[in-house]
């Protein structure tokens, strides 16, 4: 038995099929199905359904995928203790990103990262929050950078920034001309919001219910960007965060107006597990990317 061993079974019990899994692993199927066998052969018991034509694994080996996974967490660890270098920005970092911040902030920050840390090498991952929170949970990732929720909770913080919320109109709508736009005038309006999944769906659409607007329920957002097209099209009001948003008060069919009487935010974090031996270097990334953020726009 061996630490390989472990990385076979847990993909294994993530592709739930062998070929995909082998690959993943990059090794042959009848390497990763031998040595699957292996496993159950020094283990004394059967960690799959045999009979079956799906990958089903047995109660026995739900449970010891669950245990392969913390021991892989943990190996991960002690080889990150291990280096000497865990507040060095040297070597590999995998940061994971919500699709609502990683295509803005990436941009704004990736060269800084570069010019500031060049032995650093970034691996960048963008998923929606509850894919990030289980990929941090099992080691997959060293950190993440996404908006503040209920699930982020179990893991450390360092708040990057606070980022507001605008209200987003077409060109010709009543509001174009407006600078500012009260939360409580969206009393009975209704407005067009991401789709589920995404935390500023549940975010965004906190505000919009507390002023007493309501949400379009004959449509759901994939992106940002769809939003921004479907106002833009005359569909509907929407709030983006600030990133998103153009230089410009006015661009390609959409209006930007600042939110006022409260204004909506969210909380940009970056989130590491509390056990993990390289807090200070994300405490670097964190204010190095601080700091970009408040640099004046170029």
């Amino acid at each position: 038995m061996n630490i390989r061993d472990f990385e076979y079974l847990v993909a294994l019990a993530e592709h739930k099929h062998f070929r995909k899994a082998a690959e993943a692993c990059f090794v042959s199927q009848p390497t990763l199905s031998g040595q699957i066998r292996k496993l159950e052969d020094e283990l004394g018991t059967a960690l799959l359904e045999r009979s079956s034509r799906r990958v089903l694994f047995t109660d026995s080996g739900l449970q010891l995928v669950d245990q392969a996974k913390r021991i892989l967490t943990e190996v991960k660890t002690f080889k990150d203790m291990a280096s000497g270098q865990a507040g060095e920005m040297v070597g590999p970092l995998h940061i994971g990103f919500i699709p609502t911040v990683g295509p803005y902030l990436l941009p704004k920050i990736v060269p800084m990262l570069k010019e500031t840390f060049p032995q650093l090498e970034l691996y960048l991952h963008e998923a929606q929050t509850h894919q990030l929170v289980r990929q941090l949970e099992d080691g997959k990732l060293d950190c993440l950078v996404l908006a503040a929720v209920d699930e982020t909770a179990a893991f450390k913080e360092i708040e990057i920034y606070n980022e507001p919320m605008s209200v987003a109109v077409p060109c010709d709508h009543e509001w174009a001309d407006l600078t500012e736009v009260d939360m409580l005038d969206l009393n009975g309006r209704t407005v067009l919001a991401l789709g589920d999944g995404h935390c500023l769906r549940d975010q965004a659409l906190g505000f919009c219910f507390a002023a007493g607007a309501k949400d379009d329920e004959r449509f759901k957002a994939t992106s940002l960007e769809t939003l921004r097209n479907m106002v833009a099209a005359g569909a509907g009001i929407t709030l983006l965060p600030e990133l998103s948003l153009p230089k410009e008060k006015k661009k390609d069919g959409v209006c930007y107006l600042r939110a006022v009487n409260p204004v909506p935010s969210r909380s940009i974090v970056l989130a590491y597990r509390p056990g993990s031996p390289l807090r200070a270097r994300f405490e670097q990334l964190a204010e190095a990317i601080q700091l970009r953020l408040s640099a004046p726009a170029e």
